[in-house]
């Protein structure tokens, strides 16, 4: 049986052992898709300087050493990589038959945020602190365990050649089990989280073969969901009045249209080569609140200019076409559906991150992949990074 989109039962590599059985000829070095990796690594080098512009004079947050973020930086991307050499040894399929434990897993952090171990850190409670001041986002690693646990489900009967689309039965399940952490982290409240989760979902769904009918109606869902959460004042004040001041960013700009002014001023004063990487007045300033973080973008506007956030924009944009080059190539229906979450999530939270540093999207907290500072976003990206290479590396064997 021949399942949709060309996809086939073909003769792959083994499940274990793949990478050590590949020939010389067909080497692990070989098979990596060098241009994504080499763009998410200069993205984190470009971040690292960046995180550093906006922190050396931050003495409040520095503790004196203005070398205290950008070497932390360092840190969280090189236990990125780590993360992303040990997914590809590991491999996607392999990771596949241990998806109901990394769900249960996922299920059990994001609720030991609702504990007295959670913390609330710039108006989300979504945080787990431990000692020595480390802290994890749970619902970082959740976007991962979303498209793991989706694409197990949805994928399971088609590479088998039983069926060649999603039954409506498999797809109600895939979308309850990621309704359930989804529905967790929305009560922290973690709303730009729960947005990424929902692009996801849509993608996943959309590369699967489902129906359009569960797209539509998930999308019918979103938005009644939104109407319903507002009108029963789910949201919490901070959350309201940063829509209030999307919609009208004259609304109180000293107030709550303050972080998105002054963005945008940052950004516009950049001009077409910027002040000089340490020389922005508005970084300098600390003008921008959040600007290693959520606002890091305006730093490249205005240090670099629209060159340096124009080199941000396609180096985010090789990634994005390099993903979309491994879903098309493989012929396996899982891998393109992972493949398909992590290229929904990567392009909406960027569209969403660089939106509301320019004003046309409300700021939701959500960082820029590879460039904020933030360990558990970076050891996010990076495994997924590790997935997508994992897909390309073990692709069929030809005979």
């Amino acid at each position: 049986m021949t399942a949709p989109h060309g996809f086939s039962v073909s003769r792959y590599a083994p499940e274990r052992g793949t990478l050590a059985k590949l020939t010389a000829r067909d080497s692990v070095v070989r098979r990596l898709d060098w241009p994504i990796l080499l763009s998410a690594l200069a993205l984190s080098f470009i971040g690292a300087l960046l995180v550093w512009s906006a922190t050396r004079g931050r003495t409040e947050l520095n503790n004196g050493d203005p070398y205290y973020f950008l070497l932390r930086h360092a840190l969280n991307t090189g236990i990125g990589v780590a993360l992303m050499i040990g997914t590809i040894w590991l491999g996607h399929r392999t990771l596949r038959g241990a998806v109901p434990i990394l769900y249960t897993l996922s299920i059990v952090l994001i609720l030991a945020v609702l504990t007295p171990l959670g913390a609330t850190i710039n108006g989300a409670h979504a945080w787990i602190v431990v000692g020595g001041g480390f802290s994890l986002q749970p619902s970082e690693f959740v976007k991962i365990t979303i498209i793991l646990v989706m694409a197990m489900l949805l994928a399971a009967k088609v590479d088998a050649g039983d069926q060649l689309h999603p039954d409506h039965r498999t797809v109600a399940k895939a979308l309850t089990l990621a309704a359930l952490p989804m529905g967790i982290v929305m009560l922290m409240p973690d709303l730009g989280s729960v947005m990424v989760m929902a692009v996801i979902v849509l993608g996943v769904l959309l590369a699967s073969g489902a129906s359009n009918r569960w797209v539509l109606g998930l999308i019918g869902a979103g938005i009644g969901g939104a109407v319903l959460v507002t009108a029963l004042g789910m949201l919490d004040e901070y959350q309201i009045n940063r829509f209030a001041a999307f919609a009208n960013p004259d609304l109180d700009p000293a107030g709550v249209g303050y972080n998105t002014n002054q963005a945008r001023i940052a950004i516009g004063s950049g001009g077409l080569l910027g002040a000089g990487l340490f020389k922005g007045s508005q970084t300098t300033g600390q003008f921008v609140p959040e600007q290693q973080t959520d606002f890091v973008f305006t730093v490249a506007g205005e240090e670099l200019g629209f060159v340096g956030a124009g080199l941000i924009l396609v180096l985010l944009g090789v990634v994005l076409w390099r993903a979309c080059r491994i879903a098309r190539e493989t012929t396996e229906l899982y891998g393109t559906v992972v493949a398909a979450g992590i290229i929904a999530w990567f392009a909406f939270q960027s569209f969403e991150n660089i939106g509301m540093t320019l004003g046309i999207m409300p700021v939701a907290g959500l960082p820029l992949p590879f460039v904020s500072y933030g360990g558990s976003s970076m050891f996010a990206v990076w495994v997924a990074i590790g997935l997508l290479q994992s897909i390309r590396v073990q692709r069929p064997m030809t005979a």
